[in-house]
């Protein structure tokens, strides 16, 4: 019996290194891969390059041109050099006022304030601003109210109404009153995250007040801002409209191997230990520029040079949008040591908000089932923050299969852009224009779909510009088939280690170092360790009160008066390009080499057969409920006994989604009918919104459940000849043109008509 037992322990051993081993060989296959075409991109770019240099040599043929070229050069790039340091020294004046005035949103758009967090029963650093329209827009209060929660994570708000062309401007243009939720820098003493979440309901309640004949407010988080959406939806589901998760972690172990590399970060640095001795040394307050400097050592080549070199490329027409951005980054904001403990424990380190094991606070669980709203997922294959996995994994982890989102009457839609970055997910136009011009149409009619799991698909362009037009569809998914687009999960098990170590570690801490730290520090000592951060000190450096910087300003003025933007390109322009392109290049590689080093190291360590097995206490996921049990749920025995009920409502809604269940996908323009119908059509326009729910929940669970006496009853709920007649007429506008349909949706609209005596 023993050494069975040691045999069968031995083989286990071995499997669990052999899988540590393909690991390791997956991810730096994929990097090498990854890397590869990398290089070859940039060395198509280098020849190209290198082509335009070698001909643009040709009309200069003499020493006197090539001289004259030289001299024409050095005048020009000397001009914008002396400009480029004048910008710098306006981004760190900016700097300076934006923090004397208290780092105030950086919204476009002029606002009130609303309601103070710093006023209520539990008071937070949080605030709610109401947008005012700008002249010309027409905001209707009947429409749904939208509220858009930006992210806390070092930066400042403001960052989703930062352009014309952004979340706050596409809600504006439809008409919907908008609310932006903001916050102060420095948070109130020992503020917890359960404050701000009560904060949050709070502000939805007196939105809601405001608007007493809108629907529920739409409310759309932003990175952080997206997993606060969804404990907001999941504690108080009553106070929640629609929700859009905008490039939200959610799922915090998940992520590809050979290309997401901050996921690993705990694991590496002793888990949660170092940030709660930064809180403790900034007396209580996590410092936010922490994080952003973990932003930035994503992409060194992009943050620490690249964009200081198109700053002076651009310096006559780039200037302002540079300092703009500025502005927004580099407004620090801070934590408390409560806030910041909770998130890594629940969140970033933990990964319970997916297991169902996160509280808000004692006795108050936060449980993703209980969001009602439907929920839009919006990420991107580019986001090398929060990647497709950590957007979407979350979704798998919580539910059983889609019948169980069907079975909950939720309607969960992800989109996934090819390869904006996670800040491009904010701040771009062109995501502006098309993404989010989507997405708000769509939330107009996502009540009206069945419940499940859909991609949302935006297929085709015709027209330019504003007069843009795409057609949208809704591919229905399984869980599997949206798994197959995040990728493999099974070396998430490592991170179970990394969670049960820093849990050990936070347990050391807090009994030995920390109550030492808590009582050497003071208020003063803490903000002069923080003015002495790099980041602080970088975006500082070129300020007017640096006495250095006088001749730069005083050399600007004069360059000002006499110069002309020059387009004309000498050699030289081109060799300045090449060896731009090479420093960043090398940026590149180091941050390549670290980011293999970072995933090898942790892997190595935290993927072994021993480390496993430490954290396997933790490496569990959310236990799902049988199908068996699902389809013996109370939701759908209720909704089976009214197979024969419901009258003419209840046939349309049936034979709408019946057929419906014919195609993988549904149209938006169908889905923009058949809400047409039903709010604006009677019977279903004195439905109140609850109701016209519950009706599409109970047909959809007659439909994929019993769909065969669910057919076989349409008779019996269209009596008369003025029910049938109606009801032919309702279907018949909602799927369209019959030549436009699907044939297997065709063959049951045929028999329909039979069965129903039809046409």
């Amino acid at each position: 019996m023993q050494v069975e037992l040691f045999t069968q322990r031995t083989a286990q051993y071995f499997e669990a290194l052999a899988q540590q081993n393909q690991f390791l060989q997956v991810a730096n296959s994929r990097r090498s891969t990854r890397l590869m075409k990398d290089f070859q991109k940039k060395q198509e770019k280098s020849k190209i390059k290198g082509e335009a240099l070698a001909a643009a040599w040709a009309p200069y043929d003499t020493p006197k041109k090539l001289m004259d070229a030289w001299t024409h050069y050095l005048k020009e790039s000397s001009e914008r050099a002396i400009l480029t340091m004048d910008a710098l020294r306006e981004s760190s004046d900016t700097y300076f006022d934006h923090m004397a005035k208290g780092c105030p949103p950086v919204l476009i758009y002029n606002y009130e304030v609303v309601v103070e967090g710093r006023n209520l029963p539990r008071p937070c650093n949080y605030m709610l601003l109401k947008i005012i329209p700008p002249e010309g827009v027409e905001v209707l209060d009947w429409k749904r109210p939208y509220v858009i929660i930006d992210p806390r994570a070092g930066h400042g708000a403001g960052i989703g109404g930062f352009k014309d062309d952004s979340q706050v401007g596409v809600a504006l243009r439809d008409g919907h009153p908008v609310y932006f939720v903001a916050f102060h820098p420095m948070p109130e003493p020992h503020q917890e995250l359960s404050h701000v979440t009560h904060a949050e309901a709070a502000f939805l309640r007196e939105i809601i007040a405001r608007h007493p004949d809108s629907p529920k407010p739409i409310v759309v988080g932003n990175c952080q801002g997206g997993w606060a959406t969804a404990i907001l939806a999941a504690v108080y589901p009553d106070l929640v409209g629609p929700i859009v998760l905008n490039g939200a972690p959610m799922s915090y172990w998940s992520g590809k191997m050979g290309q997401d590399p901050m996921r690993y970060s705990a694991g590496l640095t002793g888990g949660i230990v170092p940030a709660l001795l930064s809180a403790d040394l900034g007396n209580g307050v996590f410092d936010g520029a922490n994080l952003v400097q973990n932003f930035e050592m994503l992409n060194p080549g992009r943050n620490w040079f690249r964009k200081y070199y198109d700053l002076y490329t651009s310096i006559d027409s780039g200037e302002e949008r540079y300092l703009e951005f500025q502005k927004w980054w580099n407004g620090f904001y801070y934590m408390t040591e409560e806030e910041f403990r909770w998130i890594l424990d629940n969140l970033f380190i933990g990964n319970k908000l997916a297991k169902n094991e996160a509280f808000l606070e004692p006795g108050r669980p936060i449980d993703l089932k209980t969001i009602k709203s439907p929920i839009i997922v919006f990420s991107s294959y580019g986001d090398n923050i929060t990647p497709p996995d950590q957007a979407l994994n979350w979704i798998a982890d919580t539910y059983t299969d889609e019948a169980e989102i069907e079975i909950l009457g939720q309607r969960i839609l992800y989109m996934l852009h090819d390869q904006v970055g996670h800040l491009g997910i904010f701040v771009s136009s062109s995501v502006a224009k098309r993404e989010h011009t989507q997405v708000a149409s769509t939330l107009k009619t996502i009540e009206a779909m069945p419940p499940g799991l859909y991609k949302l698909q935006i297929e085709e362009q015709k027209g330019k510009g504003c007069d843009a037009k795409f057609k949208v569809s809704f591919a229905r998914k399984t869980i599997d088939e949206m798994l197959l687009e995040t990728g493999e999960r099974d070396e998430e098990k490592a991170f179970a280690g990394v969670a049960r170590f820093s849990e050990s570690w936070e347990d050391m801490y807090d009994s030995t170092i920390g109550p030492v730290l808590k009582t050497m520090n003071s208020q003063q000592t803490a903000e002069a360790t923080r003015g002495l951060h790099p980041m602080r000190l970088a975006n500082g450096a070129f300020a007017s009160t640096n006495p250095f910087m006088f001749w730069p300003t005083m050399a600007a003025a004069a360059v000002k008066q006499n110069h002309k933007p020059n387009m004309a390109k000498t050699p030289f322009h081109y060799w300045e390009e090449m060896v731009a392109d090479s420093i960043e290049y090398g940026w590149d590689a180091l941050k390549d080499m670290r980011e293999a080093f970072i995933e090898n190291s942790f892997l190595t360590f935290w993927a072994s057969p021993q480390a496993v097995e430490y954290g396997k206490a933790l490496s569990f996921r959310r236990p799902k409920v049988p199908m068996q049990d699902l389809h013996s749920l109370t939701s759908i025995q209720n909704a089976l006994k009214k197979i024969e009920k419901g009258g003419a409502a209840a046939a349309i809604v049936r034979i709408v989604l019946m057929i419906a269940d014919t195609r993988t996908e549904v149209r938006g323009e169908k889905l923009e009918r058949f809400n047409e119908v039903l709010t604006t059509w009677a019977p279903f326009k004195s439905m109140d919104p609850k109701e016209r729910n519950f009706l599409i929940h109970d047909q959809t669970l007659i439909a994929r459940f019993e769909m065969e006496a669910g057919y076989n009853a349409l008779p019996l709920l269209l009596k008369n000849e003025k029910d049938k007649t109606f009801a032919y007429k309702a279907v018949s506008y909602i799927i369209g043109n019959e030549e436009d349909m699907a044939p297997t949706s065709l063959e049951l609209w045929h028999c329909l008509k039979k069965t129903l005596k039809w046409g």
